[in-house]
């Protein structure tokens, strides 16, 4: 297939070119001419449709969730409803200023105390704040209400518990809030014991921080009883809600014997997910450590909603204003489209195509651990490798197939790691087609290996020198100019 590589924006246009005429307006220019930057050498000066057919062009290069299948496991890659969108640019949403007066924001400060309602019906825990503005932050601020509740309480632990299986951003918020990190080895089955939690757990131990469903796509079936272990010695049970879509409407984190959560609104309730934020990273917690939520708090007074700022004992702001507004909109607006039932059902969805998925492809290739599995499930490499072929190959072909590939080498315990997740948003003909392309590359794997190591074949690029562009990055232009080499 011939590649047609669109050039860059500075190789377009010709000088004197423009999209706009401010002069031919007519009256005083929009801006101040003081803060008008002088001519800049080898800008690019193109026209209005230049400029959209090129950027119209980028963006048809790219794989998103708007376009094709992505199946990335721990990601929760799910569609993101335009009625979502449409709810969050509505101009009594829109247009408000974080600084209005609380008699004017009724509405919205209505909408945030309803959403927090929901989280904690949906999560099993007391009280929301809504305020950190990412999963990572949301962790973040639960491990400091750990420390200030251990704190509170006249204790200063040093260590918490992370099983091999947990998310890999928990031991980063147990550094930040100062505690040593204690590896936690999985099972035979994939899933952390009451056994190897007892050996570890002490009085020096802050917290277990516990992601359920793991991240092998397995449900810690002994939670209950691990839970009731951490407590005996005095800790808390931190509880990663990163996969609640594998839970929302069936099971409990405060059921199981968590302390706090933290919820992914990107993932488990549909709002935009990466590109660097903005995103919304509510944080969950029960009645013993909703003291220590950050402030602000949404309270009632006088038959009004009002913001709190008097809380002694809380852990501080994490975020300015109240968090990502928009993103919370957007969050609502899924939920209440869906119902209870709804959530329920998309759980439920989630789970059978992640099973049906794995179902229909370990024949062909190994499966982490060959159980039932959540709203994800983990293959390997091991039956593509007696043919030379590696998990990074696999994804590469799939390319071609018009897939983006799963999440790869991740996670960490399982060699070659494929991890798969279809959410509940994808139609069974595309998950067909999905596992018909891993099946062809299964197929090719056997019979031409080659064609799999040297894939992509027909993206706009053939396979990049990774290491090579992550180390040696060409981020100014000229851009045929050779980076110097680095130690490294």
């Amino acid at each position: 297939m011939t590649r047609r590589l669109e050039p860059l924006i500075f190789e377009k246009g010709s000088p004197g070119r423009s999209g706009v005429d401010v002069a031919g307006a007519g009256g005083p220019l929009p801006i101040d001419a003081s803060l008008l930057r002088d001519e800049l050498e080898d800008f690019p000066e193109v026209s209005e449709p230049e400029v959209i057919r090129h950027y119209v062009r980028l963006s048809q290069l790219n794989f998103s969730a708007a376009t094709n299948f992505y199946p990335l496991g721990s990601c929760t890659m799910k569609y993101n409803p335009v009625a979502n969108e449409r709810a969050a640019a509505l101009p009594g949403f829109a247009n408000i200023h974080p600084y209005a007066p609380e008699e004017l924001v009724q509405g919205a400060l209505r909408l945030l105390v309803d959403l927090e309602h929901r989280l904690c019906e949906i999560s099993g825990l007391d009280a929301v704040s809504l305020q950190p503005a990412a999963g990572a932050q949301g962790e973040l601020a639960g491990m400091k209400m750990v420390r200030a509740w251990h704190v509170a309480e006249g204790r200063a632990r040093r260590k918490v518990l992370i099983p091999e299986s947990a998310h890999g951003t928990n031991p980063a918020s147990a550094t930040l809030c100062g505690y040593d990190s204690v590896s936690v080895p999985c099972d035979a089955r994939g899933l952390l014991s009451t056994a190897a939690v007892r050996e570890r757990m002490d009085e020096d131990v802050a917290a277990l921080m516990v992601t359920n469903p793991n991240t092998l796509g397995l449900f810690e079936e002994d939670i209950e009883q691990i839970a009731a272990v951490v407590h005996e010695k005095g800790g808390l049970v931190y509880m990663d809600g990163a996969n609640m879509n594998a839970l929302m409407g069936v099971a409990k984190p405060g059921h199981m014997g968590a302390d706090v959560l933290q919820f992914n609104l990107h993932k488990t309730f549909s709002t935009p997910h990466g590109g660097g934020g903005p995103g919304a990273g509510p944080v969950a917690v029960k009645s013993h450590l909703e003291k220590f939520l950050p402030r602000p708090r949404i309270v009632e007074k006088n038959g009004r909603l009002a913001w709190d700022h008097d809380c002694p004992d809380s852990i501080g702001k994490v975020r300015s204003f109240y968090g990502n507004f928009g993103i919370l909109v957007r969050a609502w607006s899924y939920m209440a489209a869906c119902g209870g039932d709804g959530l329920t059902d998309a759980t439920r969805c989630a789970v059978l195509a992640a099973n049906y998925i794995k179902a229909r492809l370990t024949p062909r290739y190994a499966v982490a651990y060959d159980r039932p599995c959540m709203h994800e499930v983990v293959l390997t490499d091991k039956l593509q490798l007696r043919s030379g072929v590696k998990t990074l190959d696999i994804a590469k072909r799939l390319l071609d197939h018009g897939f983006h590939a799963p999440t790869i080498y991740f996670p960490l315990v399982v060699a070659g790691a494929l991890m798969i997740e279809p959410t509940e948003t994808e139609s069974l003909e595309t998950i067909d087609s999905f596992i018909d392309a891993m099946l062809a590359v299964a197929d090719e794997a056997e019979n031409d290996p080659d064609k799999v190591r040297e894939a992509p074949h027909e993206t706009i690029l053939a396979r990049l020198d990774e290491t090579r562009a992550a180390r040696f990055p060409i981020l100014t232009w000229p851009g045929h100019q050779e980076p110097e080499k680095q130690e490294v």
